[in-house]
C-alpha cells in the first residue's frame, strides 16, 4: 500500500497509490463530517446533502452528472456515515480528470435546485420510513441513540421526517459552509495513475477551497442504558452493547481480535453455543463500532418471542467464560489470521485501498504501513484478549429490544448477572 501525499497551501490532502498494471483508476473526495457533526435541528442534513450532491451545478445538470460519468463506462457513488461523508467514482484510467472535474464540481459548485430539493426530500422520507419498517436495521438506531443519549454521535444519520421536510437551499449551503474545508477533506486515487499529474488536476480545481471550519463538534461520551418497542412482528432483535474503544485507543487491535473470536463467524463461541448447540436464533453476531472519541462494543442476536428468555442467559454465560478465563491460543491464532486475511483481501480492491487510505488520514493525521498493521495484530497476546474482555463488560451495558416481547430480563436484573 505504497503512497504518495501532497498538501496544498489551503490545507486540502492529496493522496495517491499507483498500480500501473491496471487500466482503471478509483478516486473520491473524503469529508470529516457526518451526523456527529450536525446540531439537533439539522440533524440528517448531511445524508440529505450527499443525495443532492448529484441534482445540479452551475454547469451541469443532473442528468448531465450521471450522463458523463456513465458514458465513459464509470460508475459513481457517495455515502454518509456518523463521521465521514463520500463522494467516488471509479473510471478508465484516461478518464481520470473528468471524474476529478465532476465530483470537484459537485462539491463546491451545487445549485440545489428547487424542484430537486421537493423531490429529493420525499425521496429521503421514503428512506426513513423503510428503515423503520426494517426492524434489523432500525434496531441499530434505537441502540446508537441508547448508548449515546442526547448525542449527536448517537442521533440517526438520516435524520426524522420533520427535519428532512424543513430542508432549505440556504440550510444546504449554510451546512457546507460551516462543515466543508480544506482542512477536513482528502481527495484520493488509486490505481493508473501519476501522483503529480492527479494533484495538477485537484489544485487547478480546488487550491482556492476554504483553509478552515469554524465549527466545533459535540464531545462523545458513552452512557448506556435500556430501550425497548413491541412490535407484532415474528422475531425479538436483540442489541446488546458496551463501552468500546476509540480509533487511537491502544485496546483497538485487541478488540477487533476479540470480537472476532467471541462472536465474528460460523467458528466463534457466540455462534457455536447459541445457533449450533442450542438452536435459538438464526443470526448472532459481535461488532465494534469505533469513533473519534469513543466507541462500542456490540452484540446482535435475532430471536423468537419464547426463546428471548432463554437467549440472554447464554449470552451473559459466554460474557463470564471470557471474563474468568483466558480464550485459548487456537482461538486467537485463528482470530489473527481471520483478521489479517480480510485487511489484505479487501485492500486488493482499489476502491478499498482509496477509502482506507483516506479515512487513515482523517483519523490518524499519517498513512499506517500495512506491515505495521500486521505487527499491532500480531502482537496482541492472551492476557490483552482476557483484560480487553474485561473493560468492555464491566461497562454500563446498552440493552434494546424490538420485537414481539413477551417475556424478558430487566435491565436491573442485566446489570446484576452481567458483573464479571
Amino acid at each position: 500500500m505504497q503512497s504518495e501525499m501532497t498538501t496544498l497551501k489551503n490545507g486540502l490532502r492529496i493522496i495517491t497509490s499507483s498500480r500501473p498494471q491496471t487500466e482503471t483508476v478509483s478516486l473520491g473526495i473524503w469529508v470529516k463530517t457526518g451526523a456527529a457533526y450536525e446540531k439537533q435541528e439539522v440533524n440528517g442534513i448531511s445524508h440529505f446533502l450527499e443525495h443532492m450532491a448529484f441534482k445540479g451545478t452551475n454547469k451541469r445538470n443532473a442528468l448531465q452528472i450521471s450522463e458523463e460519468i456513465e458514458d465513459v463506462g464509470g460508475q459513481s457513488n457517495a455515502y454518509t456515515s456518523r463521521e465521514f461523508t463520500a463522494f467516488y467514482c471509479k473510471m478508465l484510467k484516461g478518464d481520470t480528470e473528468l471524474a476529478v472535474d465532476v465530483l470537484t464540481d459537485i462539491l463546491q459548485n451545487s445549485t440545489f435546485p428547487e424542484d430537486e430539493l421537493v423531490k429529493e426530500r420525499e425521496v429521503v422520507v421514503q428512506e426513513i420510513k423503510q428503515t423503520i419498517d426494517t426492524p434489523d436495521d432500525i434496531v441499530f438506531d434505537y441502540f446508537q441513540e441508547t448508548a449515546f443519549p442526547d448525542q449527536a454521535i448517537g442521533r440517526s444519520i438520516l435524520g426524522s421526517k420533520e427535519n428532512v421536510r424543513s430542508f432549505t437551499r440556504e440550510k444546504l449551503n449554510n451546512y457546507i459552509a460551516t462543515n466543508y474545508a480544506a482542512e477536513n477533506i482528502i481527495v484520493c486515487a488509486v490505481g493508473n495513475i501519476e501522483h503529480n499529474a492527479f494533484v495538477n488536476m485537484v489544485e487547478s480545481r480546488m487550491g482556492g477551497f476554504r483553509s478552515k471550519t469554524n465549527f466545533t463538534p459535540d464531545r462523545q461520551h458513552y452512557e448506556g442504558g435500556f430501550f425497548m418497542e413491541s412490535r407484532d412482528i415474528e422475531q425479538v432483535h436483540v442489541a446488546l452493547g458496551f463501552k468500546g474503544f476509540r480509533y487511537c485507543s491502544e485496546n483497538y487491535y485487541p478488540s477487533i481480535l476479540f470480537s472476532t473470536l467471541f462472536g465474528g463467524g460460523m467458528s466463534s463461541r457466540l455462534f457455536q453455543e447459541i445457533r449450533e448447540k442450542r438452536g435459538l436464533v438464526y443470526t448472532v453476531y459481535s461488532f465494534t463500532a469505533s469513533h473519534t472519541e469513543d466507541g462500542l462494543f456490540g452484540i446482535y442476536a435475532g430471536t423468537g418471542a419464547k426463546d428471548l428468555k432463554n437467549l440472554l442467559p447464554v449470552v451473559v454465560d459466554e460474557i463470564r467464560k471470557v471474563c474468568n478465563d483466558k480464550v485459548t491460543e487456537k482461538e486467537l491464532v485463528r482470530a489473527k489470521t481471520q483478521l489479517k486475511a480480510s485487511m489484505l483481501m479487501s485492500l486488493e480492491s482499489s476502491s478499498a485501498t482509496a477509502e482506507v487510505l483516506a479515512r487513515q488520514m482523517l483519523i490518524f493525521d499519517r498513512i499506517i504501513p500495512i506491515d505495521e498493521m500486521v505487527e499491532r495484530i500480531e502482537k496482541v497476546t492472551l492476557d490483552d484478549i482476557q483484560n480487553t474482555a474485561r473493560t468492555i463488560f464491566s461497562s454500563k451495558p446498552t440493552y434494546t429490544l424490538l420485537g414481539a416481547i413477551k417475556d424478558h430480563i430487566e435491565y436491573d436484573d442485566l446489570q446484576k448477572i452481567l458483573k464479571c
